[in-house]
């Protein structure tokens, strides 16, 4: 997957120490950056401000870290600035612009946030009549996946409607194929989004994969709302030789076709090459060990 004076980083949280983990895809290393949080889930890479940003499970704050091409392995790093402790149970972080949003499963609510570049003000909470979990911005439309379900739900523009309130998705439709989804991520160069499927939670070693949806607005348009986007527009892959079991987040490399998965269950960070074609039970191309691997940001230049 190397390609030649480019730089490709994968920013990884987890659940087990709380240590933001970087890889360098096109340089094979990793930089584990210790921080005073005990678990995170929802990370977020500015590369023209240097920052990484992560949602801690134990401090129930949004934190940013400065700096972040300078730190060495091992290094000790404190946030920069957080937010306030609103936060219940984070699962996912989406940003648009300077608009942080959290999806939370404590009481199904999306926090979203203003970042001012020192601190974070809470604009609204926004209050999810479905369970949640993963979220990503497609331009100024928020889609989320409801947990518990195969179900997708989208949000048209929905910064300019977040409210402190019930908000009802603009239109929710199932995936056909999935049991339970929870990761997701969309790229608009290649139209392409990717749903993780968690199978039965109580699985959480065997039973995991991943679709794949080219022509994505098409389809998802052509779908009416309560409708179903069929597995025959779709790509799936699962099975033995995948090593997913409870993928978790997902993150797309548009420029190498990969697929990136964040797997809680058996601890690892998996890479699928040629990913819009590939289908059905096969190996990942990458296999690393990262205990209660939570979420996965993917930075290209």
């Amino acid at each position: 997957m190397t390609v030649l004076g480019r730089r490709t980083d994968l920013f990884v949280t987890n659940n087990d120490n709380g240590n933001i983990s970087r890889y360098s895809v096109t340089g094979d290393s990793l930089v584990t950056l210790m921080t005073t949080t005990t678990a995170a889930e929802g990370i977020y890479y500015d590369a023209a401000a240097d920052v990484v940003f992560q949602a801690s499970r134990s401090a129930l704050q949004l934190e940013a870290f400065a700096d972040v091409s300078t730190l060495m392995d091992g290094d000790a790093v404190a946030a920069s600035y957080t937010g306030g402790a609103d936060l219940e149970s984070p699962r996912e972080l989406a940003v648009s612009g300077s608009s942080f949003v959290v999806a939370d499963n404590g009481a199904n609510k999306f926090f979203v946030y203003e970042n001012t570049g020192s601190g974070f003000t809470l604009t609204s909470t926004v209050e999810i009549p479905f369970p949640v979990w993963g979220i990503t911005f497609k331009g100024d439309d928020l889609y989320a996946v409801v947990d518990t379900t195969g179900d997708l739900a989208v949000y048209y523009d929905f910064l300019s409607n977040a409210i402190n309130g019930v908000l009802n998705p603009s239109k929710r439709v199932t995936i056909e194929g999935i049991v339970r989804t929870h990761g997701i991520t969309y790229d608009g160069t290649d139209d392409v989004m990717v749903l993780t499927d968690i199978g039965d939670a109580t699985d959480v070693n065997t039973d995991g994969g991943f679709q794949v949806t080219q022509d994505f607005a098409a389809k998802l348009a052509a779908v009416d709302n309560g409708g179903t986007l069929a597995l025959s527009d779709q790509t799936r892959v699962a099975g033995s030789m995948t090593e997913m079991g409870n993928p978790i987040d997902v993150a797309y490399d548009h420029k190498t076709k990969t697929v990136f998965v964040a797997e809680v269950g058996n601890g690892k960070i998996l890479a699928f090459s040629d990913a819009l074609n590939a289908s059905g039970n096969v190996s990942p191309a990458i296999s690393n060990d990262l205990a209660e691997a939570s979420s996965i940001y993917l930075y290209n230049n």
